[in-house]
């Protein structure tokens, strides 16, 4: 493996990590800008970031282990699916441990160790939250799951490298109706594993409305700063998964400075323009009640479960 690949999976983390941020004051700022608001600008999240590092690590009372290692273990969960998915480019080291199951078990871990946490706090709104979070999560992870077996099946492979580089090479496969369907139920999918509306509203602190934000309350300082962060991270993966699956034009499929180049410039305007168009759909939508949630997310299911038959009809399977 060339040097150019491992400098891929660096460059994916490290736009992850130091882009989500930004992605975040972006998406803010549009929502501002649309509500008639002058907006706190598109490097706030990282002032808000620096000053909780700052501050004095705090953990409520009667806390345990699952409580402290949580923030972390987002942060860390995501930093390895950002390693895995091929956003920049389909040739690196780890193209061949990037399994769709895996990177799916990942989001799933950290979904459940913030779900173990707002548990282990004791407190009602945490409880809520964890209950809340996790009936959702069992809606949406075979939702992603079926989603992207069914770009797989022309593949025949549920490598994520492999499916992207099939695309890369055959776009014809997405405007199919397996295509399309599948780019539906991800695309619910994601808003509902990043806690976006209509499913959840990450900028409320109702009491009644909350999901994410029920688990994390009692947490702050640094411990609130890597919640947030791993937070942004996953929202900036998962649009960034959706970019390379769907609109796979201009990643590097082999490991090369100006490709990773290019690839990184397109990243970027990809990333960026569905967060806006995210941000700006969001000032129209509102909130579901907790228990229309559910019909939703079981209407993106039968999407991807409708575009997996059809793929498989499709490609003579």
């Amino acid at each position: 493996m060339s040097t150019a690949g491992y400098v891929a999976v660096v460059g994916q983390v490290a736009v992850v990590a130091g882009g989500a941020p930004l992605l975040t004051g972006l998406m803010r700022q549009v929502r501002a800008r649309m509500e008639g608001r002058v907006g706190a600008g598109v490097l706030q999240p990282w002032r808000d970031t620096r000053k909780l590092l700052r501050k004095e690590p705090i953990s409520a009372i009667g806390t345990g282990p699952a409580f402290r290692i949580a923030p972390a273990l987002l942060v860390a969960t995501t930093v390895v699916v950002a390693a895995l998915v091929p956003l920049l480019s389909t040739d690196t080291p780890v193209a061949g441990r990037a399994d769709l199951i895996l990177v799916v078990a990942l989001l799933a871990l950290g979904t459940v160790a913030l779900a173990l946490a707002g548990l282990d706090t004791g407190t009602a709104f945490g409880g809520m939250g964890a209950s809340r979070e996790m009936t959702i999560a069992a809606l949406v992870e075979p939702t992603l799951l079926m989603a992207v077996f069914a770009l797989s099946i022309p593949a025949g492979s549920t490598n994520l490298p492999a499916i992207v580089s099939g695309a890369v090479h055959d776009p014809a496969r997405l405007a199919s109706p397996a295509g399309l369907l599948a780019t539906a139920a991800l695309a619910v999918a994601v808003l509902a594993e990043t806690g976006r509306l209509p499913v959840d509203n990450p900028s409320t602190h109702l009491e009644l409305t909350m999901v994410h934000e029920a688990m994390v309350l009692e947490y702050a300082g640094p411990d609130l700063a890597l919640v947030e962060l791993g937070a942004q991270m996953r929202l900036t993966v998962l649009l960034g998964l959706l970019a390379s699956l769907f609109a796979p034009w201009g990643i590097a499929t082999t490991a090369s400075a100006a490709g990773l180049a290019l690839a990184l410039v397109l990243f970027v305007v990809k990333v960026a323009l569905l967060g806006t168009v995210l941000a700006a759909a969001e000032v129209f939508w509102a909130k579901l009640r907790l228990f229309r949630v559910p019909e939703l997310l079981a209407g993106s299911f039968l999407l991807a479960l409708l575009a997996v038959t059809a793929s498989y009809f499709l490609s003579g399977a």
